[in-house]
């Protein structure tokens, strides 16, 4: 019979390539193990103690009871689950295909796979007849036949118990290093104490939040850990805490916070800081507690970060300074796709990754390394045929030699791009796949992946709690199991491989992460499938050329901003495609965001996929239900109007649903609207004027300067024309005035100031600004500076009152302007309907349609009850954006006509 060395000859290859289906069925042997030890992880981290070691010694006991009693059984020679002997001699026996081998009780099938070996001796029931158990013995090197014993169920009971045992323990040790030493009682004392902390990742500024009318204070995020503790009685304690510096930068200038040394700080940097120990919040996270830094100079540096630290820092920084010329996509998103480093995105982007589901392409994942280990060693797709085909053999690399030289080049990935979730198991795969490929004992990458969660969750059982890391572990397992199925039933029906293989990798994929995705954001993409086929050709050549510019960053800039162009091209490709995906109005629909959901996602998911298994057979409907699919992301309005009757025909004025805030656009022509306010977010501003088909904006009117009535602003200016933006006179609050100032300059908009007089007409729409007067009142701040306009068209009447307070009410109807205040068709309530209104300004306008903008739940209980009520007693009909949603208001005269959402 063919032994090892025959096997490889006949695969024609001197490594011994073998096809994967010559390899039996995928080893899973291990993923039952991995899985109870990430569950009982996640478990034991906020466990009491005592319940973790009890759990421990029960697993450990149980272990030992089973094996205890499966060596009892075999010595006894009466294992109940060792199958029955089979003699050979009766008939002839198959096994799996391959080269028969002769034996004295007839033929039997053996595989042309070289399988395992053994230590078990040969045994057989009767004469010289061999059974099968024996015949392993009969082949050369004493190896088994083909499969291999898969282990007994007691076996496997007892390995998953043990993994528990070592989970609970570990994760028990972590959690409790959260729950002891001085940094915990501190925090819950609310101390203000001086420490000596280690830095642990890479500082970043919080993005901005928006909280009613003021946005939160930008801040500066540092993980550390504290060494060494000053406490308030004078003594100082030596501790290993991990805990988050927060440092406030609401007083920085947009400049200095980009320049910030604080944001330059690497890891394993020491520092000396004085701050007041919180509590930290939600308790899932991995610190004991948050450090409030006092003051806002620069850090006190009292160690060096490491030469190693310093060395990927200086790579890090040098992609940066050679992406400084790209255009603004690419440069903000070329440095995140190659080391992770997201300094750059901006909100917006940021949004149109996550709209499009390709933020994985952000995060370094094990895609990045996958495509660094293909040039050593080859494409993925041929490391079960023949594992050397990259750079390594064609520089006469030997094959343990290749095996060190990717695990110096992993090793390097981990400390430059930083130890995240995704890049750790992606490290850990690799590791184990370098050591198959070192001892030339090829296995499957299941085992692989089954042995870094397990490995990785041992060593940090915090990544049990991580989504990154449960995204990370849910793709790859789709990538190696749900793919090359699909590929392959695609390619039966005629399908090119390099598509089949493309399509079936996205769509696995997709399928896992989005019911993960759907927890985190509480929305499924429905374009997430086309856009990752779409920037897929992009991404290798934009990490090889951006890797390739990192490396060449400190010795040759030239160079590495040579490269860094050329890796401009597919990086801006991909900025584009998310864009283009996430402006689509379809691209998304709202989802429960909670696990409940996922899993009503998950049963929707499978039910789409038994469906469009059967419709496979029948391309009419294929192509039918593609058609369908495009309509409802494109969502022509023409269409969208017929079956929704939003918006309505000829719609004069709409309220867009934007949360707590204010968003209205009054109609100015096929396609183009004047925008007063801007709301809070940009993503539901943008909605909604897509939803109202505005493509051009003569004039963006922002009433005043608080949050939820400018942060917005980018949704409103993203892909479409506007003519110039319009503004109060009062510049406060400062950090939102020069927000607004920022995206005017940078889309080369001009800004104008409203006053009390000014007159202006677009096509069949004018208005008027009563308020402010030339000199602005500052006494009752931002609110009371209001742009206040009073709109006129071929329909009804509208006043609009921003945020106007009573006092400047009052004062509106005292002034000049004040005269043009009278009845009106339709009233936009002042401050979202808050409780403090004019009485005699309510009477004198005496609307027929009031409209408040308010937010669902919102903390502030607007429309207060007796604004409602004072508003429904002088005969107007109430309408609210919280419970009905966006309105939209059409005809005029005595008839006005009312659409909703």
């Amino acid at each position: 019979m063919p032994d090892v060395t025959d096997v490889h000859a006949a695969a024609g290859s001197p490594l011994g390539a073998s096809h994967p289906r010559q390899e039996g069925p995928a080893d899973l042997r291990l993923v039952p193990p991995a899985l109870v030890a990430w569950a009982v992880a996640a478990w034991a981290l906020a466990a009491p103690a005592e319940w973790v070691v009890a759990v421990a010694t029960g697993c450990v006991v149980a272990a030992g009871g089973l094996l205890a009693a499966g060596r009892r059984g075999t010595a006894a020679g009466a294992d109940p689950e060792a199958a029955p002997a089979t003699t050979a001699s009766a008939r002839p026996v198959t096994m799996p295909s391959g080269p028969a081998t002769t034996m004295s009780a007839g033929p039997v099938t053996m595989p042309s796979e070289p399988a395992t070996t053994t230590s078990e001796p040969a045994t057989t029931t009767s004469g010289s007849t061999p059974t099968i158990s024996g015949l392993a013995a009969g082949r050369r090197g004493g190896r088994r036949a083909w499969p291999p014993r898969m282990w007994w169920p007691r076996g496997a009971v007892a390995a998953a118990l043990l993994c528990a045992a070592a989970a609970a323990a570990s994760a028990g040790l972590h959690g409790a290093d959260l729950r002891r030493g001085p940094v915990p009682e501190l925090a819950r004392r609310y101390e203000v104490v001086t420490a000596e902390a280690e830095v642990t990742s890479d500082p970043r500024l919080t993005r901005p939040r928006i909280s009613g009318a003021r946005a939160a204070p930008p801040a500066v995020l540092v993980d550390a850990e504290v060494r060494r503790v000053d406490k308030p009685d004078g003594t100082t304690e030596v501790t290993r805490t991990p805990v988050l510096l927060i440092v406030d930068a609401s007083g920085w200038a947009a400049r200095e916070r980009a320049a910030s040394p604080w944001l330059s700080l690497l890891p394993t940097t020491r520092l000396r800081v004085t701050a007041r120990v919180v509590p930290a919040l939600g308790g899932g996270d991995r610190v004991a507690a948050v450090l409030r830094v006092r003051g806002s100079g620069p850090p006190r540096v009292v160690g060096r970060p490491s030469g190693t630290q310093r060395f990927a820092g200086e790579l890090r920084a040098g992609l940066r300074a050679a992406t400084d010329g790209l255009d603004p996509d690419a440069r903000a998103l070329l440095p995140g796709l190659v080391v992770g480093d997201t300094s750059r995105i901006t909100p917006e982007l940021d949004e149109a990754f996550k709209a499009t589901d390709l933020t994985h392409l952000l995060a370094v994942s094990g895609a990045n390394l996958t495509i660094l280990m293909a040039l050593l060693i080859g494409p993925p797709g041929r490391a079960q045929r023949i594992e050397r085909r990259g750079l390594a053999p064609g520089l006469g690399i030997p094959l343990r030699a290749t095996a060190v030289c990717g695990g110096v080049l992993t090793l390097g990935f981990v400390i430059v791009c930083r130890p995240d979730p995704s890049v750790l198991r992606a490290a850990a795969c690799g590791a184990v796949a370098l050591l198959a490929i070192a001892t030339g004992r090829r296995r499957s990458l299941i085992p692989a992946l089954a042995t870094a969660v397990l490995v990785l969750v041992l060593y940090d059982p915090w990544l049990a709690r991580s989504y990154g890391f449960l995204l990370s572990v849910v793709a790859t397992g789709a990538l190696l199991t749900l793919a090359p199925r699909w590929s392959a039933a695609l390619r039966r029906r005629g399908m090119a491989p390099r598509v089949a293989e493309a399509l079936a990798a996205a769509a696995a994929a997709q399928v896992v992460c989005a019911p993960v995705v759907a927890v985190l954001s509480a929305r499924v993409s429905l374009v997430a499938v086309p856009c990752n086929l779409l920037v897929e050709f992009a991404v290798a050549p934009a990490t090889v050329l951006g890797f390739a510019a990192l490396g060449t960053a400190p010795w040759a800039m030239p160079v590495a901003e040579a490269l860094s162009w050329c890796a401009g091209w597919p990086a801006g490709w991909i900025a584009d495609i998310a864009r283009a995906g996430s402006a689509l109005p379809g691209a998304g629909v709202d989802w429960p965001g909670s696990w409940t959901g996922a899993l009503l996602l998950a049963c929707t998911t499978v039910v789409l996929l038994l469906v469009g298994r059967r419709l496979l057979g029948h391309p009419w409907l294929v192509g039918a239900c593609a058609v369908l699919l495009l309509l409802v992301l494109v969502q022509p309005p023409p269409l969208t109007r017929v079956i929704t009757g939003w918006p309505p025909p000829d719609w004069r004025y709409a309220m867009c649903d934007v949360g707590q805030g204010d968003a209205t656009v009054l109609h100015a022509g096929d396609g183009a609207g004047v925008v007063v306010d801007a709301g809070p977010d940009p993503v539901l501003v943008d909605r909604c004027l897509r939803t109202l088909g505005i493509t051009r904006i003569p004039l963006v009117v922002l009433t005043h300067f608080h949050a939820d009535h400018v942060a917005g602003l980018p949704g409103v200016l993203r892909g479409r024309s506007v003519g110039a933006i319009e503004t109060t006179g009062l510049q406060e609050p400062l950090e939102q005035a020069e927000f607004v100032r920022r995206q005017a300059a940078a889309r080369r908009i001009p800004v104008t100031r409203a006053v009390a007089g000014e007159r202006r007409r677009v096509g069949a729409l004018d208005w008027q600004v009563l308020w402010p007067p030339r000199v602005v009142p500052v006494a009752g701040g931002p609110n009371d500076a209001s742009v206040v306009l009073l709109v006129r068209s071929a329909g009804p009447t509208l006043l609009m009152l921003g945020d106007l307070e009573p006092p400047a009410q009052r004062a509106l109807l005292e002034s000049p302007a004040g005269a043009a205040v009278r009845s009106v068709d339709v009233l936009k309530v002042a401050h979202h309907g808050s409780a403090y209104q004019d009485p005699d300004l309510m009477r004198r306008v005496a609307p027929r349609l009031a409209v408040v903008s308010a937010g669902a739940d919102n903390p502030y209980g607007h429309p207060a009850p007796a604004t409602v009520a004072a508003l429904r007693a002088g005969g107007a009909e109430v309408l609210r954006t919280d419970r009905g949603g966006a309105v939209a208001v059409a005809g005029g005269g005595d008839r006005l006509l009312v659409a909703r959402d």
